[in-house]
C-alpha cells in the first residue's frame, strides 16, 4: 500500500512581541540564526530531510523579509511535484479578519492545500531549533490508528509552566492535557514514570513531564472535521476538546529542542552554538540545514584573537578580540573587543569609496568601529556603531529603550539599521572583553 501524501504546514507565529525588537520589521520565522540561517530554515530542512516536499508557511505579520528569503532559497525541482509556498493572511468573501490563532490560520487555508481525505497534515512551528526525522512519527500515527499524534518532549517539571503538558499511558495514548499548568500539585501529578521515564536518555533522578512541542499529525479528513467550528487555537481548544472522544497519541522526541520565543532564549541559543560540542549540530552532513546560497567569499580575519566564535562567510574582521560570539554574514569588526555578542551582519557591503567618504564626512560605516567594547548584546542587521563605544546591558533597567537601542531580558539590542554615535557609553562593562582569549 502506498504511503499517504504528507502536507507540511508551518505556523509563522503572531506578532512576536516577546522577540521585539528583532521582530519589529520581520516575522519570527525570518529572524536570522547562527550567523547565516533564518529560523524558518529549521522546520523546512526537517521536512525536506524527512522526504516531505509539500510545505506551506502561514504568516500575517511583516512577511516581506520571509517572502524574499523563501523565494531565493527554496526553488524545488518542478518534476518532483513539491513546493515551499507562503500563504499570507488574506481577506475573503467568508471572512475579513486576521488569523485569530493556529487553528484559525489552518482553517482559512484548507482550500489551498489541495489535499485528499487520505492525506496527512503535519503541523509545525516556525520558531523552534531542533533536528527531527518526521517519518517515525508518521509511521506511529498510522500503526496506532490515531486521530491525532502530538510530538512530546520530556521537560524538567520546573520548566513546564509555559507549555502544554500531557498525561500519557504506557502505550502512548494521551489521557490528559493541561495547558500551561501553574499549580505545583497538578504538575507533580503529571510527572512521568515507568517505561516512559526509563526510555529517556537522561538516567539521573530529574523528574520530567511530557510537554507538547506544538507539532501535530492529522488526517486531512479529520482536520477538516476538527476545524468545522470557530475554535481558534490547537493547544488551547482543539486538542483538549478531542480528549476522551478520539484517540490521541504522543510521539516522544528525546533529543535537543529549543523553543525560541524570547530575546534571551534567542541570544542564549545562538551563543550555545559556539560550545566545543554544541547542543545543536549544524555540521551534520547527513541531515543538513538549508539556507540561501549567497555566493559570498570566505570570511577574512586579520590579526584577531578568537575564543569560541562562529564566523559566517563574507565577514571582515581586523585586530579584533572576540569571546563567545556569533558573527553573521558580511559583518565588519575593526579593532574592537566583543564578548557574548550575536552580530547578524549586513545585507550589502559598503565599497571602499563609501567607507572613505564616510570617514571624511564624519558618517559611520556599517559594522563595529574601532576601540569599541561590547558585551551581552545582539547587534541586528546593518547596524552602524561608531568608534569608541562601550555597550553593555548591566546596570540598565530591563525594558529601557532609546532610539536605536533597547534592553530586553537582560540583553542589550542594537536595532536593525540603527546608528550608534561614536563615544556612546551604555551600561557597565564587567570585564575587558576577550582579554583572556586564546589565539
Amino acid at each position: 500500500m502506498a504511503s499517504p501524501k504528507v502536507i507540511c504546514v508551518i505556523m509563522g507565529g503572531g506578532r512576536g512581541t516577546r522577540l521585539y525588537p528583532l521582530t519589529a520589521a520581520r516575522c519570527k520565522p525570518a529572524v536570522p540564526l547562527a550567523g547565516k540561517y533564518r529560523l524558518i530554515d529549521i522546520p523546512i530542512s526537517n521536512c525536506l530531510n524527512s522526504g516531505f516536499n509539500n510545505i506551506y508557511i502561514l504568516t500575517q505579520f511583516n512577511t516581506a523579509s520571509l517572502h524574499h528569503h523563501i523565494q531565493r532559497t527554496y526553488k524545488l525541482d518542478v518534476f518532483g511535484r513539491g513546493c515551499v509556498d507562503i500563504l499570507a493572511a488574506e481577506q475573503s468573501m467568508e471572512s475579513e479578519a486576521w488569523y485569530q490563532g493556529t487553528a484559525d490560520a489552518v482553517r482559512h487555508n484548507l482550500q489551498h492545500f489541495a489535499m485528499k481525505d487520505e492525506d496527512l497534515v503535519l503541523i509545525l512551528s516556525g520558531d523552534q531549533l531542533f533536528r527531527m526525522n518526521f517519518r517515525p512519527m508518521i509511521r506511529q500515527h498510522l500503526e496506532q490508528n490515531a486521530a491525532v499524534t502530538i510530538a512530546a518532549k520530556a521537560m524538567p517539571k520546573t520548566e513546564v509552566t509555559g507549555l502544554g503538558v500531557m498525561r500519557v499511558t504506557e502505550d502512548s495514548e494521551i489521557s490528559e492535557f493541561v495547558e500551561k499548568p501553574k499549580d505545583p500539585k497538578v504538575i507533580d501529578s503529571l510527572v512521568i514514570g515507568g517505561k516512559l521515564r526509563a526510555n529517556l536518555s537522561d538516567k539521573t533522578d530529574t523528574e520530567y513531564c511530557l510537554a507538547s512541542m506544538g507539532i501535530y499529525v492529522f488526517s486531512a479528513k479529520f482536520i477538516k472535521e476538527c476545524l468545522a467550528n470557530d475554535m481558534k487555537d490547537f493547544g488551547k481548544e482543539v486538542i483538549p476538546g478531542l480528549l476522551g472522544k478520539h484517540k490521541l497519541v504522543a510521539h516522544v522526541f528525546d533529543n535537543y529542542w529549543e523553543d525560541i520565543g524570547t530575546v534571551r532564549a534567542f541570544w542564549e541559543t545562538n551563543l550555545a552554538l559556539t560550545d566545543p560540542v554544541p547542543p545543536f549540530d549544524f555540521f551534520d552532513e547527513q541531515d543538513p540545514i538549508y539556507t540561501h546560497d549567497r555566493l559570498l567569499p570566505a570570511a577574512k580575519v586579520n590579526s584577531c584573537v578568537f575564543d569560541r566564535v562562529i564566523c559566517a562567510e563574507g565577514a571582515i574582521l581586523s585586530n579584533a578580540k572576540l569571546q563567545r560570539c556569533v558573527i553573521g554574514v558580511r559583518s565588519v569588526v575593526n579593532n574592537a573587543k566583543l564578548k557574548n555578542v550575536v552580530m547578524m551582519g549586513a545585507d550589502v557591503y559598503e565599497t571602499i569609496e563609501e567607507i572613505v567618504a564616510n570617514k571624511e564626512s564624519g558618517q559611520i560605516s556599517i559594522g563595529v568601529g574601532e576601540n569599541c567594547i561590547i558585551e551581552d548584546t545582539i547587534i541586528d542587521k546593518n547596524a552602524r556603531i561608531g568608534d569608541g563605544c562601550r555597550l553593555s546591558p548591566h546596570g540598565i533597567e530591563d525594558g529601557w529603550e532609546n532610539e536605536g537601542i533597547c534592553v530586553r531580558d537582560g540583553v542589550l539590542i542594537v536595532k536593525k539599521d540603527a546608528v550608534v554615535p561614536a563615544g556612546t557609553v551604555l551600561g557597565k562593562i564587567t570585564c575587558d572583553c576577550a582579554c583572556d582569549a586564546k589565539k
